[in-house]
C-alpha cells in the first residue's frame, strides 16, 4: 500500500503515532477540532499582499529593511508558485514504492540562484523564546522537498509572524511583525519521512500506558 502524507500529516505522527497508523490505514479518523479562521484568512490576505510586491520587483515592507533580507528578492515564477501553494498539488515527492510527500508552501524569497522557504504565521500574542521551533519540522520538510525537486536552498528558513498590536480609532487593527530565522536540517525531514513509512508499514503502535490522547482512549 502507498501513502500519501504531508507536513501535518507526520506532524500527527509525531503527536499520537497509534491516531497517525490508524488514520492511514483503518480510517480511523480523529474528530475534526474546531480550526480557527483567522490564520487561514490573513494566509490568503498575506499572498496576495506579497505577490503585489513581487509584480513591482520589490519587496514588502515587512521585509525590506531587515538586513536578514539583504540580496533577497520575492520568487517570481507565477505559474509554478501556483502549484506549490496548493493544497491539492503542493511541490511533491514520490519514493520507489510510491509514497507521495507533498506539502504547499506560503512563498519563497530568491538569494542569486538558491531558494528560501518564507512561511507566514498569525498568533494572538508575541512570540515566546520557543515559539519558532514548533515548526522546525514543517521548514525542514519544505526544503527536503524543494532539493529533491532539483532547486538550490539556502541552509536557513524564514517565518514571519504576525501578531495584534493595537485597534485604531477608525476601527483598523494593527499588527506587529517578527521575522525569525531558522537554521534548516533536511536530513531530519528524510528521517521523519522514513520514520512515518516504517510506522505505517508496521502492525499498528499500542497505545502508550500513560497517554493523554483522548482519541486513543475513545477508541480503545
Amino acid at each position: 500500500m502507498a501513502y500519501k502524507l504531508s507536513p501535518s500529516a507526520l506532524s500527527l505522527m509525531k503527536d499520537c503515532p497509534r491516531c497517525f497508523w490508524l488514520h492511514h490505514n483503518k480510517e480511523k479518523k480523529r474528530p475534526d477540532s474546531i480550526f480557527p479562521s483567522l490564520p487561514s484568512g490573513m494566509d490568503s490576505i498575506l499572498k496576495k499582499h506579497f505577490d503585489k510586491f513581487m509584480e513591482k520587483g520589490k519587496l514588502p515592507p515587512e521585509l525590506v529593511g531587515n538586513k536578514e533580507c539583504k540580496g533577497c528578492k520575492l520568487f517570481d515564477d507565477v505559474e509554478l508558485l501556483r502549484v506549490w501553494r496548493s493544497n491539492f498539488k503542493g511541490i511533491v515527492v514520490k519514493d520507489k514504492n510510491e509514497n507521495v510527500l507533498h506539502g504547499a508552501i506560503d512563498n519563497l524569497l530568491m538569494k542569486g540562484k538558491k531558494l528560501i522557504v518564507l512561511d507566514y504565521k498569525t498568533r494572538g500574542f508575541p512570540l515566546k523564546e520557543d515559539t519558532h521551533l514548533h515548526y522546525q519540522n514543517q521548514i525542514d520538510i519544505y526544503n527536503f522537498l524543494l532539493r529533491e525537486n532539483g532547486y538550490e536552498t539556502e541552509d536557513y528558513a524564514f517565518l514571519l509572524f504576525y501578531y495584534p498590536k493595537e485597534v485604531l480609532e477608525t476601527g483598523e487593527v494593527i499588527f506587529n511583525t517578527h521575522l525569525k530565522k531558522m537554521k534548516i536540517d533536511v536530513k531530519n525531514a528524510k528521517n521523519i519521512w522514513k520514520k512515518a513509512i516504517k510506522l505505517l508499514n508496521d502492525p499498528c503502535p499500542k497505545k502508550h500506558e500513560h497517554s493523554e490522547c483522548e482519541w486513543c482512549n475513545w477508541e480503545e
